[in-house]
């Protein structure tokens, strides 16, 4: 990528952004004949790689919101692919667990997922792809904005009056 690339930028949340967009759009492409995207796919591989998990601890597990994560819920809990089930040590909490359908759409994706796998890492390079991943795992421990301190929000302008009527 040459500097003056007007894709190219010095904000390293952009970059990362732009990239993450191209990959899913990509992913979500060679993923649409199972009709589940990239996201529904993550969230249906863990939860049948960890069994029920709550939505908190779903959503820590994929560095997400647990409000994201339950408006990502919301379509497989519609098409049945998964259900809520009341926590095993705490009847308040709630369990994400996956249904026979939801499997069955798994199993359905999983090819489709490997092939977008190893079509990025033909693309990107094999050893590019590992050591892009365990940069990125990298970036995801990191402890930012656990200490951001608060800065103060400039001071809101006053309206001027309406005029007329």
């Amino acid at each position: 990528m040459s500097p003056d690339d007007p894709q190219r930028t010095l904000c390293n949340c952009l970059a990362l952004r732009q990239a993450s967009r191209h990959v899913t759009q990509f992913y979500d492409q060679v993923l649409a004949p199972s009709g589940i995207r990239t996201t529904q796919y993550s969230i249906l591989h863990r939860v049948l790689s960890q069994g029920p998990l709550t939505v908190n601890a779903l959503a820590e597990q994929l560095v997400m919101d647990p409000s994201t994560l339950t408006h990502n819920l919301r379509p497989l809990l519609k098409d049945g692919f998964v259900v809520l089930e009341v926590g095993r040590t705490d009847r308040r909490q709630r369990a994400v667990a996956i249904t026979p359908e939801g499997q069955g759409v798994y199993r359905k994706a999983r090819p489709l997922w490997l092939r977008a796998q190893a079509d990025f890492e033909r693309a990107v390079g094999d050893s590019q792809a590992s050591a892009l991943r365990d940069l990125l795992a990298a970036v995801a421990r990191t402890g930012l904005g656990d200490a951001v301190e608060e800065v103060e929000a400039p001071p809101t302008p006053k309206r001027a009056p309406r005029r007329g009527g």
